[in-house]
């Protein structure tokens, strides 16, 4: 699909430089030496999900297949590589008309994931893949570190609306990644405009501390917003006494007000004092919306609340203490040759320290029992088992240097939540644990 036909501005700057010196002084030598144009397959995996996660989430995909797209080594980008002798004119010639033409795999964005899962295999000449290495981690670590805080906290909250409010506590343009893959998660809307301008997403925002602080009276400052957005308007009700200003804002909107926010306190009692005090004024339908640094623990403490929505900032922004997933990106097989013909043979590192690898182009399937329910993440380099072959994980994302499976952003958030159906149930548990599937090498 094009970009255009999502009706989204898609298109992003040049990542060339998005990267790693050592990519390009790696090409170098690989040229130098006759090495470069040899057939590989790279690998991006993660050897464990982080402390106490269950299962990890793949967030990225449609941003990895844009930076790949526009992974270009213009004039510019050129004249500085050349200017700090980075790499020789020979390399800087090759760099000039640089366009990746292989093949990239991969797990469809929304999917699950668990250590050893092959999330991405990019398929080419050792020098087009191998600059690809750190704008691919850069981009899969960051999101789907946050989407999978944002599945906990989707899960915790049951069905309750999430509204991602991460913007100030992290890097601007991190804010707009952070919202696309808490929406992936399972959020529904989010404060960010750039994040809604650039992909779509729902946005909401009302008012802060500082609008009340700024009028006379809290009074002054709900029929001010309730004149300019509407009964519908969500009034932020503890500025100064939560009690009286839950009763102005029913006086100044009516049974019609939309929503009265929650930001400090004992919010599991203060919830259920303002739903009583909604209920006896009439407001029976305003809805409460409580934030105030909140994380999946914090949501699930208040399950029994009568909160209808939750804000969330910090904790989603910063992957809820876990702000990377630890992937990698790793040669896994290569030809002997650069004749196109020559076989791929299978290559892996040998480390101390748990950091060795498994060689093979790998394929991935999920074995399920009767109900439909996961029951193992297994993975292979063989042939594959014909009661896993209509169960494969991979999905084809670019063919000869063409994205071929660009989606709406919907279509990612919609396969997560059934992924995340799909576990067993002890998937969303919040206590310590295992990884909920074991990984099983055929």
């Amino acid at each position: 699909m094009n970009p255009a036909d999502l009706g989204l501005p898609v298109d992003v700057p040049s990542t060339a430089l998005f990267t790693d010196q050592y990519e390009l002084t790696m090409l170098q030598a690989a040229l130098r030496a006759g090495t470069a144009d040899r057939r590989s397959v790279f690998e991006v995996f993660t050897r464990r999900l982080p402390d106490g996660r269950r299962y990890g989430v793949v967030a990225g995909t449609g941003r990895v297949l844009d930076a790949v797209e526009n992974f270009r080594f213009d004039a510019g980008v050129l004249g500085f590589l050349r200017e700090r002798r980075i790499v020789d004119e020979p390399t800087l010639q090759w760099l000039a008309s640089y366009r990746f033409s292989g093949d990239i795999w991969g797990y469809p964005e929304g999917e699950v994931y668990f250590p050893g899962s092959p999330i991405l295999r990019v398929e080419g000449s050792f020098a087009e893949c191998v600059l690809l290495e750190t704008v691919i981690l850069s981009i899969l670590n960051h999101d789907s570190a946050i989407a999978a805080a944002a599945s906990r906290m989707s899960a915790a909250a049951g069905g309750r609306a999430l509204v991602e409010m991460g913007a100030r506590r992290t890097h601007e343009l991190a804010a707009v990644a952070a919202a696309r893959a808490a929406y992936v998660g399972g959020f529904t809307t989010t404060s960010d405009l750039a994040a809604g301008f650039r992909y779509g997403i729902p946005t909401v925002g009302t008012s802060a501390h500082a609008f009340t602080l700024l009028h006379d009276s809290e009074r002054d400052a709900f029929r001010a917003q309730v004149d300019s957005l509407g009964r519908g308007t969500t009034l932020l009700v503890d500025t100064y006494d939560v009690a009286e200003a839950v009763r102005t804002a029913v006086e100044i909107a009516g049974p019609e007000l939309g929503a009265v926010r929650i930001d400090s306190g004992d919010l599991l009692l203060i919830a259920h004092r303002v739903r009583q005090q909604l209920d006896e004024l009439g407001a029976t339908e305003t809805k409460i919306v409580v934030t105030s640094d909140l994380d999946e623990y914090a949501i699930a403490s208040l399950a029994a609340a009568p909160v209808d929505a939750y804000g969330v900032g910090t904790q989603l922004v910063t992957g809820s203490g876990h702000p990377t997933c630890s992937m990698v990106y790793k040669l896994v097989a290569r030809a002997q040759s650069a004749d196109p013909k020559a076989p791929l043979v299978p290559v892996a590192k040998k480390s101390m320290g748990g950091k060795t690898s498994i060689g093979g182009r790998k394929w991935a399937a999920r074995r399920a029992d009767a109900d439909g329910i996961a029951q193992a993440e297994v993975v292979g380099t063989g042939p594959i088992p014909s009661d896993l072959a209509a169960r494969q994980l991979l999905a084809e994302l670019v063919k000869g240097g063409v994205v071929v499976a660009r989606e709406p952003l919907d279509t990612a958030r919609e396969r997560h939540i059934a992924a995340r159906g799909a576990l067993p149930m002890s998937a969303i548990q919040l206590s310590r644990g295992e990884p909920v599937l074991p990984t099983e090498y055929a």
